[in-house]
């Protein structure tokens, strides 16, 4: 192939790259994601470049091994984004879809088109599949909420206990505000919770200071 037809493929594997990245990206920061858009575009893109470079850089040596260390590589930006508190991890969707962009740059980069596209493809369809509201889909899925309420009587914990269906809070502490004591706790259910009834259950229940739901990583 011509040296200047080369360097135009060159930028056009990039160009699919990042694309394809976008598109990844674009899932994940619509259900507002940490890594989103620029992330997702960025990992895909270096990968494409890494393997570009093991191919056309240096072409008497191994391409495979550059790839084997863009696998392992993309696994420390990963890493960095889970995060484990009590008995929940956050972040491994993430995290997995980091080193996933990194393969389909890293294929986009080896000229195969069709499967990086395919792959994306299939991706986002699987990702908005399993986010239907279907049951089985959210058996095992918690919702992570933090309340934070005064205890008036000693039955407000097993109230907010019975309102959740929890058997114990994941997190709990007592702080003194000057003469009253509030109590914070952080609690999982399977409950399906939304902005209403947040609503109503600070309205109904008057020891209730806040409630916030914290939005998990799926």
């Amino acid at each position: 192939m011509p040296e200047n037809l080369l360097w135009l493929e060159c930028l056009l594997r990039i160009l699919l790259a990042i694309a394809l990245g976008v598109a990844l990206g674009l899932e994940r920061q619509l259900r507002l994601k940490v890594a989103g858009i620029r992330t997702h575009a960025v990992v895909s893109a270096g990968a494409c470049l890494f393997v570009i470079v093991s191919i056309y850089g240096f072409p008497d040596s191994d391409a495979s091994r550059v790839a084997a260390q863009v696998v392992s590589g993309i696994g420390f930006i990963g890493a960095g984004m889970i995060l484990h508190r009590q008995n929940a991890v956050h972040g491994l969707t993430s995290a997995a879809g980091i080193w996933l962009t990194a393969a389909i740059g890293m294929a986009a980069g080896a000229g195969m088109y069709i499967v990086s596209a395919g792959a994306t493809a299939l991706i986002i369809l699987i990702q908005l599949f399993l986010h239907l509201p279907i049951r089985i889909f959210r058996e095992k899925h918690f919702t992570e909420i933090k309340v934070a309420f005064k205890s008036p009587t000693e039955d407000s914990p097993t109230v907010i206990k019975n309102i959740f269906e929890i058997t114990n809070f994941t997190e709990f502490k007592a702080e003194r505000q000057g003469e009253d004591i509030i109590y914070f706790a952080v609690l999982h259910t399977k409950r399906d919770i939304n902005a209403e009834f947040i609503y109503n259950m600070v309205n109904d229940y008057p020891f209730l200071i806040s409630v916030e739901k914290t939005e998990s990583d799926r």
